[in-house]
């Protein structure tokens, strides 16, 4: 236990934000309703959630399509309503895409997270072939903690492997049920595109174990992105501190709520007051204070300067900035520096991506949330 906590302090030290502005922040759009993922068609239009339940076409010079025709019927209410969208990784052929949103139950009050795909029809007005792949068991009261990042599952050659995963939240509700595995809550799952069960998923065949789950005990996840290598990466929200930056393997524990960095909301310990406990996965790099992160990419272009090739971006809900992780080697390792971008715009980060182009896009979490590009201030910033 004291080596840990003698690591976290030398990590804390090493890893202290950096208040710095070397990029120049250019709004492609404004005047989205909260908007909460991006996606990126091949015509260089941009396809955007908004919470509210719209799924919008923005075009290269920002006119704002009206919604998108053929969504499911959307729980609003919240932080529910329309949240991740994924383009399939042959979307240029099949004109597929993978979107999770709250899902209302079909008797009763109760909501869960769902995942659905469609195919969007050639002049972008709608979708078709809607299914629903994946419905969060059980459905409860409540309207937080959702997760509801959708990641495509890859090979360590870069080639899609037919997966994909889907972050869950506990619901806020039920964070005992993070911990049991007769149940979606707290859970990351995956699944296959078609909606079945992959055979080697690590709880197949066990007796009162869900199929689908991949690992256990997570509180909101609300960030993932896969490395070029193949690895997942996921960040989630801690209670009074505590978010976390995992690598959820097959079949790991994660911890929550037995184990975290931060405190209740009233103050309690969490658990018992353990940062660790045998048999759980320990987070890659924690922040108290929460920043409440949201949304996250790996850099893989050189736009920014070599420097940036590798670290990892993450969106602040709570603090309006965009986190700069530069990690012990590029995609991997621990956080090492982090530096804050975005700090004058004062505006709450709700998703990150890095375009085909290469440069970095972000949305903004407002009633006019907003579209906005990084560029390089100038090539003498690029580290």
């Amino acid at each position: 236990m004291l080596t840990r906590l003698l690591w976290a302090l030398l990590l804390s030290v090493l890893s202290a934000p950096i208040h710095a502005q070397a990029i120049v922040a250019t709004t492609i759009a404004q005047g989205l309703n909260h908007p909460w993922a991006l996606a990126f068609l091949p015509n260089g239009h941009f396809l955007i959630t908004e919470r509210a339940g719209a799924l919008r076409v923005v075009d290269a010079g920002g006119k704002i399509s009206p919604p998108v025709a053929g969504l499911p019927e959307i729980a609003v209410g919240g932080q529910g309503g329309l949240l991740d969208v994924v383009l399939d990784s042959d979307f240029a052929r099949n004109r597929t895409l993978f979107f999770c949103f709250s899902e209302r139950a079909k008797q009763g009050k109760g909501n869960s997270t769902a995942l659905a795909s469609a195919n969007l029809s050639p002049d972008m007005r709608r979708l078709e072939g809607l299914r629903i792949l994946f419905s969060q068991y059980p459905k409860v009261v409540s309207e937080a903690h959702f997760g509801c990042r959708i990641v495509e599952g890859k090979t360590a050659q870069g080639q899609a492997d037919g997966t994909l995963f889907l972050t869950l939240g506990e619901r806020f509700s039920r964070r005992d049920d993070a911990q049991t595995l007769d149940n979606h809550h707290g859970k990351l799952i995956r699944i296959n595109k078609d909606g079945r069960v992959p055979a080697d998923n690590p709880f197949v065949g066990r007796s009162g174990a869900l199929p689908e789950i991949w690992s256990i005990g997570h509180r909101n996840p609300q960030g993932a992105a896969l490395s070029p290598d193949g690895v997942l990466w996921i960040h989630e929200h801690g209670p009074r501190g505590g978010d976390e930056v995992n690598l959820p393997r097959a079949g790991g524990n994660h911890g929550w709520p037995l184990v975290s960095f931060g405190r209740n909301y009233d103050l309690t310990v969490v658990g018992d007051g353990s940062t660790a406990k045998a048999g759980t996965e320990g987070p890659l790099h924690y922040w108290t204070p929460s920043i409440a992160p949201s949304g996250m990419t790996f850099v893989t272009s050189e736009k920014y300067g070599k420097a940036w090739v590798g670290n990892l971006l993450v969106g602040s809900l709570k603090f309006a900035y965009l986190a700069r992780l530069t990690l012990e080697r590029p995609f991997a390792g621990k956080v090492i520096q982090e530096t804050r971008l975005l700090e004058p715009l004062g505006e709450r980060i709700r998703d990150v991506r890095q375009g085909p182009d290469g440069f970095i896009y972000v949305v903004t979490d407002s009633a006019n949330g907003k579209l906005i590009r990084l560029m390089p201030e100038s090539p003498l910033l690029k580290q």
